[in-house]
């Protein structure tokens, strides 16, 4: 395969390369030719006409070269079509000469095998013509079927096959023009339909179905000869033969019901009608195909003839005759369809036997459920189960009439009763919660007809009603409850009837199986009711031998549901239910042996049917509630156990006593004991073991086993093994039918052979087997679970024993035993492997390969599958190497000796399996020696069977192999290429197809990702694998397509980009078009429709859309189908909306999955880029309801003033879309696509969501934005949240909730001030209102009261009315639960209740929370706003919303701490599980406790915020809080119960214990809060214990309980470490000041309270309050302060890691070090980063203040140490903006601790002065940077001043610290940055007005630079805002200085400052060029000297009269500011210019 991909490119010629084709081998040159077969396919239709013409003759001859040189079955079919395009495309005149040549060669005599494949392909080549020549060929084509049908007489079946499809092929071209040959091809295929060969009867029904589109007679005049004909097909057939055959039967009886075309009426005839029909079918089913004459014979001998297989398809062809009809059809005609139906299943020839009786239910129900529940919408389904209640009225009444007598009708009668109330169940189920109003219908009484039946007689017919009943439980949850009680009550009332008994008993254990499926259960105490009834029924059974047997039965029946109800419910009952096992069985042994010599062959029937139905209840009771079998339980047990199984013993002998009337009795006695024995622990039952296993080996090896390996085999082989056997009929849509076809002689399962699986989790109608069938099954598993207990002695003894009993047997029975022995070793060696628990030596693996290999060369293929496998498990049991390379070895060895087929064939896949379980082959050379063994054996042609079983070892050894398998994968992928193009696709190489396409699979996986390569070898095994593929994709076995479509998805898997979609995908979607058209259930294969869409959704995860647009472009290039619906729905809708219609129409679980992944990949993919197609789809399904539900739910007059938007919805007009009469499931998903594409816009633009932004973007660009949609998202949301179907209604109500919250924030741009939701509140109103009517679920409420809070919280609605409309929706909740609690609610679980409840108080928790948060934003903006909003404005409707809820609140509190109050009590761990309440708490009841937890999980958050608020807003103050029954938040007492007055306690006492349950809450969620989801239940508990934080009374509980106070400090700094969020961080930070505070105002107290207390006494004999107290040291997790410490630290290193000096490398103030550390640990601070240095730097200056003297000390140089290394990092620069809030607060925090008390204290004065000096030195010298400029000095010099500010004086006026700060002073005011200088000045303010101490120094050596400063501002005029700000407070400055000043010095200093104010002023004319800071710093001047003249008088004059320029400058400024005032101003009295003016000229 080397030169490969060299040699293949040589094939892509128009001519074949035959110089090319000529040096290849025999093997390669079929590869060539078909790889030119391939392309010239291809080719031909794209090429120039001309080129063809000029090229034909040669290219004819080459074809026709091909065709005689023996063609392979791929290369003929191809050969074929080329052929046939060359004359259409190039000359077609010629064609005849080819027709010629072909006829020529069928005509030829040479019957030799080898002429065998030409004489093929020239059949295939003649249909091939006609099909693309049509009527060019129209002389010759008499001829040519001449010889055609001449030929099929002598032809061998593979030429009778082709020739029927080539016949087929020449009809399909000549379409009318073929008519003169119609009856001679009907004559011929005829013959062919009954023929031997499989795929022969298939090619001749297909011939048959082209030949009825223009063959009228076929369904006229020959319909009852063709029917006939089809009945005789169906007998011995196949699957594909049955599905063939019956599309034809149903399409002739479809076209003669309603003819296509006109017919010319046949004299005195009519056309036929529908009863017609149907007894055509009715006749076949009841007489099968045989000829009058036969059938009249059998008639009179009283058997009959029919076999299963021509039911079954005689079942099918109704189903495709009336799916022909179509829908409309089947409506309009039911009643009539459903009679007929029911008359077939009544007759008496249908039903003579049990077998018989039940394979003719099951056909009618199948067709039955095949059209109603595929063909109809829901508003026809519910008709449809209207006809069938009418259908049930008339036969019960029957049944009652002939009660009395014994009639054989009633037993006739009883068939129709089970199809038609399973039937009336499916469709039930079907429609869930849709059906309500059928089942509320009085006029129909539907539940009254089905309860009627529960008293037929017969057995059958009382177990389908109640199925019927539990059907009805399921689709409606409400029902469950009352039809219970119904039961109940009836049962109690005619307990003495034994049909009641019998019937209403399984009709209560069929409820309580519903409950499996109602998340809202069924209320507790129904449970206690059904045991007493049951112990009731148990106790009287002796009472009267009438009905003994039926009450027996009937209680345990009921015991035994009873337990599927759960641990919850049966825990109190076990005690009771325990003591009835133990009276069902003697109290000992011995007494068991004294009851065989009494009694009666009834009384034992009755007591082993008893102790049968004992032993189920048992098994039910370990299957469900195995948590509550305790040691003390099995204790109890082991005496009933013991007996149990010795009775086994005594079997034989009560069956010989009493004879045959016990046996059946016996048999389903020991089944239930193996059931119950597999299920128990070994240990259990150890004492029996030895007989137990005797009786074992006894029902393996004995006389009459019952063994059905169809049904018994199939489980035990491997997944993968299975397809070697064909068995597919659990993968078809048919199986419902097909499975009975694999039952032989046992029959199909029906309910009445175990009524007691009825109570069985099941969507459709359990179908146990037989007792006998099922005690094998049993037995098989209980040996199993024995064998591996035994002692390796014991086992060796067992399989030595078995295998003698084998060999003793003949024929059949040693087949059987054979069968049975196999499937048991099989089992135990499973357990053992699974287990290690070994097998034990060479004397067990003996006798177990011998039996093992001895199956391994039996016929029966299955058998050998199970050998092969049990060899595996043998491997694993053993677990050793040698043995496993001995059986490896021992297998080649038979493998080489063997010679028959079988034999070989077993050991094949016996060698490749054996290390399925060891971890796969890793021995290179073991792997070499089987595939040398087994690659001539798949080549072996003589053989089918063997070539096939070596194949699929072959594909089992490369799946095990893995990577070493790579060295062979060449080879093998040359063998599987090989074989494919010469092995024949007929029926009996099926198998060897399949697992050459597993073999091609597992190659695939092999070679994985190296196929993407493109070096020569791989680039030529990849075409060998898409080669393969293509073979595979072509062949007509659909189970080869869907394998190819596996390989296929393989390849893209590992080389994506070599798959060529346009091809693929095309390809896959027209089997969609093929399969789809018709309902899924004639849909012909049901695997290759999940290969397809499952190799969709894969190609959907990457290429979505190329996906869609192949999808599209196809259907526009395909040409108009018949009946072809689905493609017109692509051209309207794409591939994603003929996928809603398959999603609604399939029924198969993994498939439906698969469909809803493909349109999730779409929808992720394509949603945000096509979002009006996608919203358009998902309404079209949600609007193709066949019944407007949303108009009949509403009363448009409930809402009189609702605006006229919401009008729409209120009469929605049947849908116009594509759609039609989806189902409420469909829909469900299409409501979950749009809250999908609501949360994928979510993520991609913000424009979705902003209405202004989406509008100005769409006049831009061609995009579309969610916000455009938001009508229909309403529109969506309400037609849901309002159907009759109750998951429509969640889905409708989250949707809603989703639009809320998304665009509540939303404005409206057209109307500011209001947002986009505004305008549909009303019809958010009308959408919520059904959910709080009387009869809505809990869950639907619930979800609604959700979405009602989610409404009013969101601030949309501005109007009052508006609120309040909605509003009082949660009123009527709040009342609804406040009734509740007094009638509980009989419908559903208690734990329902709790759920309605929580759910109601999480609303009014979360509207109270956002109306305090409101009220508070709103008082806080009132002050700023004034009169700004009017009353009817969103403020003071947000206003009052908080009188709204404080309405209730009272109510709301006292509901919400009981709330509270539980959850606290469901949390604890569950070692203090004794302390819950026996009673339950206030909301939940003990019984129901594990069912309320998650809904307390889920709204306690909202709840504990809601209760924190409402207790701050009383501030702890006790109301009357009115009745008792509401005033006991703290006690678990139910709403019910009032408080006695010895547990009255005191506000304090209630206080505290809310205080703590809010406390123990918060702190028991935050210490271990939960990874998922649970952000806004940490905000949740953060902000409660702020609100409580901030009231006096619990701030000071906290306060003086440190211990409390440090444990909440240790969980938040948890929090911390552990929460990302700011938000979060932020609000444990607010939290843990508030703990400080707290602590500070405790501390503060006592001080106070020492002071006053021991006032005269003296302050050194105070004691010391605070942390540290005398000795300062903090003791960690026992120090407030610590744990502060230690969480601000972490915050602090966590966004400043420089100060570590671990991290920095040195210490965080000294530079050395820094510049590292800022390139790479530090990073620029956000504004949320800032905000959280500064909140933990508030608390850090808060924590000396709680210390005390000493503790302070302690603490303050780690609190400095932060405090001043943030300092100097803002001044050195970490990206934090100048005058942020980090800044401030850092600044802060510093003064906060300056200004301590005890820094000036006397015991810790002079430690602080020190430490303070030294925090002092470290900030100078952080600005001793050098020549390095500083990025904040402001900053600097702002923290040196607030230490001369706040400090003491003995701090700063220490030398050098003072001399560096006057430094620092000068530097400032010598920058460079008039920024700098201003702030400087403003600082030296400041300490100029200090009080005296440093200020003296400073005037002294910073006055004359600030004189200095201000002199040279007359020669450098301000240019700038910023120069001048810094000259004013340079001014300022030296003014704060002379007010300094001593009062002797101020003359002489203001002697200085007016000069300079003088300097400022401009003659005029240079105040007109200056500019204008010079300007403003010239009128600021005089003004100030105005202000400044009058308060020194005297040295103003002397300095006038000193300077007269001076004095003539200050003239010329005041005159110039008096003629500029006169100018500009209007005039004005001059009373008020003189005086100001006056006095100051007077000055002068």
């Amino acid at each position: 395969m080397a030169g490969g991909g060299f040699r293949m490119e040589h094939a892509h010629t128009l001519l074949l390369n035959e110089e090319a084709c000529g040096q290849l081998g025999e093997h390669q040159r079929a590869e060539f030719v078909y790889e030119w077969l391939r392309f010239l396919k291809k080719l031909l239709p794209t090429i120039d006409r001309a080129d063809v013409k000029q090229k034909q003759k040669r290219l004819v001859e080459q074809l026709l070269a091909v065709l005689t040189g023996s063609p392979g079955p791929p290369a003929r079919w191809l050969l074929a079509q080329c052929l046939a395009l060359v004359y259409r495309y190039g000359d077609s005149l010629s064609a005849s000469l080819a027709l010629d040549r072909c006829s020529d060669i069928i005509r030829s005599k040479d019957d030799s095998p080898s002429a065998l494949p030409t004489r093929l392909a020239a059949i295939t080549c003649v249909g091939a013509l006609y099909e693309q020549l049509g009527r060019l060929l129209i002389s010759s084509f008499k001829d040519s079927v001449g010889t055609l049908l001449k030929a099929i007489k002598s032809a061998e079946s593979q030429g009778r096959h082709e020739i029927m499809l080539s016949v087929e092929r020449i009809l399909r071209g000549l379409g009318v023009s073929a008519v003169p040959c119609h009856r001679d091809i009907y004559k011929a295929a005829r013959a062919c339909l009954t023929d031997r060969s499989m795929a022969v009867r298939c090619a001749a029904a297909k011939c048959l179905l082209e030949l009825q589109r223009e063959a009228v007679f076929l369904w006229s005049s020959e319909l009852e000869g063709v029917t006939t004909l089809c009945f005789r097909a169906f007998e011995g057939s196949c699957y594909d033969v049955r599905v063939a055959v019956s599309k034809l039967l149903g399409t002739l009886l479809a076209a003669a019901l309603q003819p296509k075309q006109p017919v010319a009426p046949r004299p005195g005839g009519r056309r036929m009608c529908v009863e017609e029909v149907m007894e055509l079918l009715s006749g076949g089913f009841l007489r099968g195909g045989a000829g009058f004459l036969r059938a009249s014979g059998d008639m009179l001998k009283g058997s009959s003839s029919v076999s299963r297989d021509i039911r079954v398809g005689i079942t099918q062809a109704c189903v495709v005759f009336v799916s022909a009809l179509g829908s409309a059809w089947l409506e309009l005609n039911f009643p009539s369809l459903l009679a007929l139906l029911l008359q077939l299943v009544s007759h008496p020839r249908a039903t003579q036997s049990p077998a018989d009786a039940a394979c003719t239910r099951r056909c009618v129900s199948f067709a039955l459920r095949a059209t109603l529940g595929t063909l109809l919408g829901e508003k026809a389904q519910v008709a449809a189960a209207k006809e069938l209640c009418r259908a049930i009225g008339p036969q019960k009444k029957a049944a009652e009439a002939c009660a009395a007598e014994v009639n054989p009708e009633v037993y006739l009668n009883q068939h129709i009763l089970v199809c038609a109330l399973l039937e009336l169940g499916s469709l039930l189920q079907g429609l869930g919660s849709t059906a309500t109003p059928l089942v509320q219908d009085s006029s129909i009484g539907l539940l009254d007809s089905v309860i009627s039946v529960l008293l037929h007689p017969s057995a059958s017919a009382r177990l389908a009603a109640a199925w019927c009943l539990r059907c009805v439980a399921v689709a409606m949850p409400a029902q469950a409850a009352v039809l219970l009680d119904r039961c109940v009550e009836r049962l109690t009332a005619l307990k003495s009837c034994p049909e009641a008994v019998a019937g209403y008993s399984a009709a209560v254990a069929a409820l309580l199986g519903a409950v499996q499926q109602c998340p809202l259960g069924i209320p507790h105490s129904k449970g206690k009711m059904v045991l007493e009834l049951a112990e009731d029924l148990l106790r009287s059974a002796a009472q009267n031998s009438r009905i003994s047997m039926q009450r027996a039965q009937g209680g345990w029946l009921l015991l035994a549901a009873l337990n599927t109800l759960g641990p919850a419910v049966v825990g109190d009952l076990l005690g009771r239910q325990l003591l009835l096992l133990r009276c069902a069985f003697p109290p000992s042994v011995r007494e068991l042996e004294s009851e065989l010599r009494r009694g009666d062959s009834f009384t034992w029937q009755v007591t082993l049917e008893g102790r049968a139905g004992a032993l189920n209840a048992l098994k039910s009771l370990v299957s469900c509630c195995g948590e509550l079998l305790t040691d003390e339980v099995w204790t109890r047990l082991q005496t009933p156990l013991s007996c149990a199984v010795a009775l086994l013993n005594h079997l034989p002998t009560v069956v010989k006593s009493y004879g045959n009337q016990v046996k059946n009795a016996t048999t389903l006695y020991r089944l239930r004991v193996y059931e119950v024995l597999v299920l128990l622990p070994p240990e259990t039952y150890t004492e029996g073991l030895g007989s137990l296993l005797r009786q074992l080996v006894c029902d393996l090896t004995g006389e009459n086993p019952s063994c059905c390996e169809l049904l018994l085999l199939p489980p035990l082989c491997h997944p993968t093994d299975l397809t070697l056997t064909g068995s597919t009929a659990h993968d078809t849509d048919q199986r419902y039918i097909e499975e009975q076809l694999q039952s032989g002689s046992l029959g199909i399962g029906t309910l009445e052979y175990d009524p007691f699986t009825i109570f069985q989790t099941s969507q459709d109608a359990p179908a146990p087997v037989p007792a006998t069938t099922a005690l094998t099954n049993a037995t098989i598993q209980l040996f199993g679970v024995i064998f591996p207990q035994l002692a390796t002695p014991h086992r060796a003894q067992t399989l030595e024993q078995l295998g003698e009993a084998l060999r003793q047997l003949k024929g059949a029975r040693q087949l059987t035993a054979q069968i049975l022995v196999t499937s048991a070793l099989c089992c135990a060696l499973k357990a053992l492997g699974i287990g290690r628990a070994g097998l034990g030596g060479e004397e067990v693996c003996k006798p177990a390969r011998s039996l093992l290999w001895g199956a391994l060369e039996s016929p029966n293929g299955l058998l050998r599958c199970v050998a092969a496998e049990g060899s595996a498990r043998l491997v694993q049991a053993v677990n050793d190497s040698a043995f496993t390379a001995s059986m490896t070895m021992a297998s080649v060895d038979k493998l080489k000796a063997a010679r028959d087929a079988v034999s070989r064939a077993g050991h094949a896949l016996c060698l490749a399996a054996l290390q399925r379980y060891t971890g796969g082959i890793s021995s290179s050379q073991q792997l070499g020696t089987s595939v040398g063994v087994l690659f001539p054996l798949a080549q072996d042609t003589s053989s089918p069977e063997l070539q096939t079983w070596s194949v699929h070892a072959l594909a089992v050894l490369v799946d095990l192999s893995g990577p070493l398998y790579r060295v062979h994968v060449e080879p093998s992928l040359s063998l599987v290429l090989r074989l494919l193009l010469s092995s024949p696709y007929t029926h009996t190489h099926t198998e060897l197809h399949l697992s050459l396409a597993l073999c091609l699979h597992q190659l695939i996986t092999t070679v994985g990702p190296d196929l993407q390569e493109e070096s020569e070898g791989v680039c030529s095994l990849r075409r060998v694998c898409l080669t393969a593929c293509t073979l595979l994709q072509d062949s007509q076995e659909c189970l080869l397509q869907a394998q190819a479509i596996s390989c296929l998805q393989q390849l893209h898997l590992f080389a994506p980009k070599h798959l060529n979609l346009a091809q693929l995908v095309p390809s896959l979607c027209e089997v969609l078009l093929d399969y789809s058209v018709l309902v899924n259930m004639c849909s012909s294969y049901l695997w290759l429709r999940r290969a397809v869409v499952a190799c969709l959704r894969q190609l959907a995860q990457r290429e979505a859309l190329e996906v869609c647009e192949h999808a599209v472009t196809l259907v526009k290039e395909l040409p108009r189908r018949d009946n072809t619906q689905l493609d017109v729905t692509i051209k309207e809708v794409g591939l994603e909306g003929a996928l809603f219609c398959l999603l609604d129409r399939e029924w198969d679980p993994r498939l439906c999955q698969d469909i809803r992944e493909t349109l999730g990949h779409m929808l992720s993919s394509a949603a945000t880029g096509k979002l009006a197609h996608w919203l358009k789809l998902c309404k079209d399904v949600l609007l193709a309801s066949a019944d407007s539900t949303a108009a009949g739910t509403l009363d448009p007059q409930q809402d009189d003033d609702r605006d006229d938007d919401s009008s729409v919805f209120y009469a929605r007009a049947e849908s116009n879309g594509p759609f039609s009469s989806l189902r409420w499931a469909t829909r469900v998903f299409a409501v979950e696509c749009v809250c999908r594409v609501v949360a994928l816009c979510e993520s991609a633009d913000p424009a979705h969501f902003d209405m202004a932004l989406a509008q100005e973007r769409r006049l831009q660009e061609s995009t579309d934005f969610l916000v455009l949609h938001l009508a229909d998202l309403i529109r969506m949301a309400f037609v849901a949240a309002t159907d009759h179907s109750q998951q429509l209604r969640l889905a409708g109500l989250q949707t809603l909730l989703l639009v809320i919250r998304k665009f509540a924030s939303v404005p409206e741009p057209e109307f500011p001030g209001h947002g986009i939701l505004e305008q549909y509140q009303a019809n958010v109103g009308a959408a919520l209102r059904p959910a709080f009517t009387a009869d809505a679920p809990p869950d639907v409420t619930a979800k609604a009261c959700q979405v009602c809070s989610a409404w009013i919280s969101s601030g949309v609605v501005s109007e009052l009315k508006d609120v309040r409309r909605v509003h009082e929706l949660l009123v009527s909740s709040l009342q609804r639960v406040q009734g509740d609690r007094e009638v509980p609610s009989l419908l559903y679980n208690e734990g329902t209740a709790a759920m309605e409840t929580l759910a109601v108080l999480k609303a009014w928790a979360e509207v109270y929370i956002v109306a305090v948060q409101t009220a508070s934003r709103s008082d806080a903006t009132e002050p700023d706003e004034g009169d700004g909003v009017g009353p009817g404005g969103p403020l003071a409707a947000d206003a009052n919303l908080l009188r709204f809820v404080q309405t209730d609140l009272p109510t709301l509190s006292r509901l919400w701490l009981a709330a509270l109050q539980d959850h606290a009590l469901l949390t604890l761990p569950s070692q203090y599980a004794q302390q819950l309440p026996a009673s339950g708490g206030t909301f939940y009841t003990a019984e129901t406790l594990e069912q309320a937890r998650p809904h307390y999980c889920g709204s306690w958050a909202p709840i504990l915020h809601a209760s924190a608020l409402w207790l701050n807003s009383t501030g702890f103050i006790l109301m009357d809080e009115g009745p008792a029954n509401l005033s006991r938040p703290v006690t678990p007492t139910s709403m019910g119960q009032s408080a006695s007055l010895s547990s009255v306690k005191s506000p304090e006492d209630i206080n505290t214990e809310r205080l703590h349950l809010i406390l123990g809450i918060s702190v028991e969620f935050l210490c271990s809060p939960h990874s998922q989801d649970q952000m806004e239940n940490i905000t949740s508990c953060l902000q409660a214990l702020q609100a409580l934080l901030d009231v006096p009374w619990p701030r000071a509980k906290v306060g003086n309980d440190q211990a409390l106070s440090v444990e909440l400090l240790t969980v938040l700094h948890r929090l911390m470490v552990t929460r990302e969020s700011v938000e979060v961080q932020l609000a444990v930070l607010q939290l843990v000041r508030q703990v400080v505070c707290a602590a500070q105002e405790h501390v503060r107290e006592k001080r106070h309270s020492a002071e006053v207390d021991d006032g005269a006494a003296e302050k050194e004999t105070l004691p010391e309050f605070g942390e540290g107290r005398d000795t300062g040291g903090l003791v960690p997790g026992h120090s407030l302060v610590f744990g502060a410490l230690e969480l601000c630290l972490c915050v602090l290193l966590r966004k400043l890691p420089q100060l570590s000096p671990r991290l920095a490398g040195g210490s965080p103030t000294s530079g050395q070090g820094q510049q590292g550390v800022h390139a790479g640990l530090s990073t620029p601070l956000d504004a949320s980063d800032c905000r959280l240095v500064a909140a933990a730097l508030a608390i850090l200056s808060d924590l000396p203040s709680i210390c005390s003297p000493e503790g302070s000390v302690c603490v303050l140089p780690t609190v400095l140490y932060l405090l001043v290394g943030v300092l100097c990092e803002l001044v050195r620069g970490v990206g934090v903006p100048a005058g942020g809030p980090l800044v401030s607060g850092a600044l802060q925090a510093l003064r906060s601790v300056l200004s301590t008390p005890l820094s000036r204290g006397e015991k810790s004065r002079e430690a602080w002065s020190h430490l303070l000096r030294c925090a002092l030195q470290t900030l100078l010298d952080c600005g001793d940077t050098g020549k390095e400029a500083l990025a904040d000095e402001v900053t600097l010099l702002t923290g040196l001043t607030i230490f001369l500010l706040w400090a003491s004086p003995e701090v700063t006026s220490a030398e050098p610290l003072q001399t560096r700060l006057i430094q620092r002073f000068k530097t400032n005011l010598q920058a460079k940055d008039p920024m700098v200088q201003r702030r400087s000045f403003q600082l030296l303010t400041s300490v100029f007005q200090s009080p005296a101490g440093a200020s003296g120094s400073f005037m002294q050596a910073l006055g004359a630079a600030v004189v200095g400063y201000l002199r040279e501002v007359e020669n450098r005029r301000p240019q700038t805002q910023e120069e001048l700000q810094a000259v004013q407070e340079g001014a300022k400055a030296l003014e704060a200085l002379v007010q300094a000043a001593e009062e002797t010095h101020r003359p002489q200093l203001v002697s200085v400052l007016l000069p300079v104010l003088i300097s400022f002023l401009l003659d005029e004319n240079a105040l007109a060029s200056a500019a204008g800071p010079s300007r403003s710093l010239h009128a600021w001047a005089l003004q100030e000297l105005m202000r400044l003249g009058p308060q020194q008088p005297s040295v103003l004059r002397d300095l006038m009269a000193a300077v007269p320029a001076m004095k003539a400058r200050l003239e010329a400024a005041i005159k110039g500011n008096q003629e500029r005032s006169s100018t500009k101003s209007t005039p004005q009295p001059p009373s008020k210019s003189s005086p100001s003016i006056q006095l100051k000229t007077n000055f002068l």
